[in-house]
């Protein structure tokens, strides 16, 4: 099953399931109760911290969540704050998840040390009731900006593009995986 956010980030080809973390998990754990599907792929938008460029494509199956408090030193989590549904040895990129949008590029810098490099909102929230429900899960994404001052700004500005460019990368991906 394909899944995406909602609102104003939705794709003919997938299921919306809710803004940010809270109501992604709210929907998609009904979803999963009363029809759990086999595979769940999430797709949507992301800003970087940096290394991938606007328009980049990028796929992933591990997500974090970290807020930028802990970046400082003024915060902690009992949470298990990282998780992957990767079973490969490959590495991943991993996919920042909050309900807030970074715009600090100095605090961000900090994520792709720790091995961070991009942020979704809904992420996290996906592969958490995979794994809840022990569902393969994973994330195809394009970025929309960068997280800095101008993020929302270059967001809005990239946002209708990037959607354009992952229906094509997804569509080609489905195609490829049904002639198999």
């Amino acid at each position: 099953m394909i899944i995406c956010a909602g609102n104003n980030e939705t794709f003919d080809f997938a299921t919306p399931m809710g803004v940010g973390m809270i109501e992604t998990t709210l929907n998609l754990t009904r979803l999963c109760l009363f029809d759990k599907p086999e595979f769940l792929l999430f797709v949507g938008t992301a800003g970087s911290y940096g290394d991938a460029k606007i328009f980049d494509i990028v796929e992933s199956k591990t997500a974090a969540n970290i807020e930028l408090a802990f970046l400082e030193k003024n915060a902690y989590t009992p949470l298990e704050n990282v998780i992957s549904t990767n079973t490969t040895n490959t590495q991943d990129i991993i996919i920042n998840s909050s309900n807030y949008i970074s715009t600090n590029i100095e605090l961000t810098q900090k994520f792709l040390r720790l091995g961070v490099g991009l942020e979704n909102m809904e992420f996290f929230a996906v592969l958490s009731v995979a794994k809840e429900f022990n569902i393969p899960a994973g994330g195809v994404f394009c970025v929309t900006n960068y997280t800095n001052t101008e993020a929302h700004a270059d967001f809005i500005k990239n946002h209708a593009k990037a959607k354009e460019l992952l229906t094509k990368h997804v569509t080609k991906r489905i195609k490829e995986l049904t002639q198999k």
